[in-house]
């Protein structure tokens, strides 16, 4: 029998692999391999748009399409764009095609992002800088997250998305932002408002001085807080008051740090990467 104090972590974590695939799911593909996942609501669009639905699905035969299937998805107000391009790819490090970062869920597709946990050493305390995300956020506004966290853009690579992101959300230098250190890579795929989200996140450390002090430079964060990282369990294990996807990195950062009894950081890791 699980312990009723593991059961908060287990739900944060279940709730973030919580999508059905295929189930009610028409699969996109590309050359006979399957890249994205469109929901009925959202197969008309593509009927609409000449991409003749056949009995294993909508296909594409150039990475080319993407682009002009975002933009054309836009225009018939199936969702906001973002005015962002995200790469998409059809295996690891081979891009096929780029799309606005708002057809994303809408399509079902991979994508990729960067969390990272900004921490501090004070004596033999650990502290953990937690954002507040500004109320004008188009998603999860006023929502607790990381002091950095953010979607890989076309081009980049996850260590260069840490120097961006972080530069922007939070004003940490270059100099200091390159010694954060890459700590694991989460996956999950659930249904949210916005549509189906399958991302991958490339989770990163990064000590800093007790002199520093975050910067919220792009206007996307309300306030920073500097909490003990046992304040943060807390607040993960009674609350929902975390951005979803925060709760899985925080959830591998406690059990880094020994906040879980060896059989609890089993059955955990165990869920974080199946």
């Amino acid at each position: 029998m699980i312990d009723s104090t593991l059961l908060p972590f287990i739900q944060h974590i279940k709730a973030c692999k919580s999508a059905n695939l295929p189930g009610k799911y028409i699969p996109l593909s590309y050359h006979e391999k399957i890249i994205g996942w469109i929901a009925p609501q959202y197969s008309s669009f593509l009927t609409q748009l000449g991409y003749l639905q056949s009995g294993t699905g909508f296909h594409i035969t150039s990475g080319h399409q993407l682009l002009s299937l975002s933009n054309n998805l836009a225009e018939l107000n199936a969702y906001k764009p973002h005015n962002e391009l995200f790469d998409v790819r059809a295996q690891k490090d081979v891009v096929i095609g780029q799309v606005d970062r708002g057809a994303i869920p809408i399509l079902g597709l991979n994508a990729e992002g960067i969390h990272l946990n900004g921490l501090v050493k004070q004596g033999d305390k650990l502290m953990l800088w937690v954002a507040k995300r500004s109320m004008n956020k188009r998603l999860d506004p006023g929502k607790l997250d990381h002091l950095v966290a953010g979607g890989m853009s076309t081009g980049l690579t996850p260590n260069l998305t840490v120097l961006k992101e972080a530069q922007e959300e939070a004003g940490i230098p270059p100099e200091l932002a390159q010694q954060a250190k890459h700590v694991s890579t989460l996956h999950y795929a659930l249904e949210r408002p916005e549509g189906l989200r399958r991302d991958l996140l490339h989770c990163y450390d990064l000590i800093l001085p007790e002199s520093f002090t975050p910067i919220a430079e792009d206007g996307e964060v309300e306030s920073f807080s500097l909490l003990p990282i046992q304040d943060v369990f807390q607040i993960v294990k009674n609350t929902n008051d975390f951005k979803f996807n925060v709760n899985l990195v925080l959830i591998d950062l406690f059990i880094r740090h020994n906040l879980f009894n060896s059989k609890e950081k089993a059955t955990l890791s165990n869920l974080l990467n199946e």
